[in-house]
């Protein structure tokens, strides 16, 4: 543990946290930048004395609870977290299985993206986030239960109505193998989730194709950059794919866009329009 550091370190992060950040009054006395000590400490569910001994460098050696604590009350970011439990002297619990948490600056780039259909996906398969036209494209992912939003399973296991299959992409084949490569590489990762052994039984259970995939044992299977959506509204819509890996949550954004001028610009900007609303259902 390098109290001294952890200390130092500590003060800083205090000392840049205005109090309006954590919905403190400012007020007409204060003598120090930022969080009080006090504040500080009562926002980390520690006692004053146990904080301040910290930034004296004269504390004990910090429990991952403690530290959880200050991760929360001081807003530190993901790099900041794993800088405070460095100084600590504590390694980070891995997680049990793939988080599901979406960072905030991702949900907000998906909302920036207004001509894209784009979500994210866990390294699970399961659709986390997503802007309103990749669930114009797709389907309306807030009225579907968290189990049917994973793609293994709508990809195995679900039958579509006609022409629909996986929101009628063009490359479910490609896909299917895709996904099977990579759910091994996510199970070796967290070998003691329940919920993705489950998910796999699940798999090899209900689908012979998942079987055979999964006994071929492959591991890399070339991305796929383009594919086309059969959107019963609009028609055909071919889109680019791309895949951003957001590495610390273990979570991919992906991304659909048209090619500028083409016919399936102006359909993604159709269904921009009509959202989710089913244009063949009468009132």
């Amino acid at each position: 543990m390098d109290r001294a550091g952890l200390a130092t370190f500590l003060r800083s992060r205090r000392e840049r946290i205005a109090p309006a950040d954590v919905g403190l009054p400012a007020g007409q006395r204060r003598r120090t930048p930022g969080l009080r000590r006090e504040e500080a400490a009562q926002l980390a569910f520690i006692s004053t004395e146990y904080y301040t001994r910290l930034e004296q460098a004269r504390g004990p050696h910090p429990s991952r609870e403690v530290l959880s604590g200050l991760v929360r009350a001081l807003r530190l970011s993901d790099a900041e977290r794993d800088h405070l439990h460095e100084l600590a002297g504590v390694s980070q619990a891995l997680p049990p299985g793939p988080p599901r948490e979406v960072r905030q600056s991702i949900l907000d780039l998906l909302h920036r993206l207004p001509h894209s259909a784009a979500f994210v996906t866990s390294a699970a398969a399961e659709v986390l986030a997503w802007n309103d036209l990749a669930a114009a494209l797709m389907e309306d992912f807030s009225a579907t239960p968290r189990r049917e939003r994973n793609l293994l399973r709508r990809a195995f296991l679900t039958i579509d109505e006609p022409g629909r299959r996986l929101f009628g992409v063009s490359d479910v084949d490609e896909f299917q193998q895709a996904s099977a490569s990579r759910l091994r590489a996510v199970l070796a990762r967290y070998p003691d989730d329940s919920e993705l052994a489950a998910l796999l039984d699940e798999l090899l259970r209900g689908s012979e194709r998942f079987a055979r995939l999964w006994a071929a044992e492959d591991v890399q299977v070339p991305p796929v950059l383009r594919k086309t959506f059969r959107h019963p509204l609009v028609g055909p819509v071919i889109v680019n794919c791309d895949v951003l890996a957001v590495t610390d949550r273990d979570q991919q954004m992906v991304i659909y866009t048209a090619d500028p001028g083409s016919s399936s610009e102006e359909a993604l900007r159709l269904l921009a329009v009509l959202g989710t609303q089913r244009m063949d259902v009468t009132a």
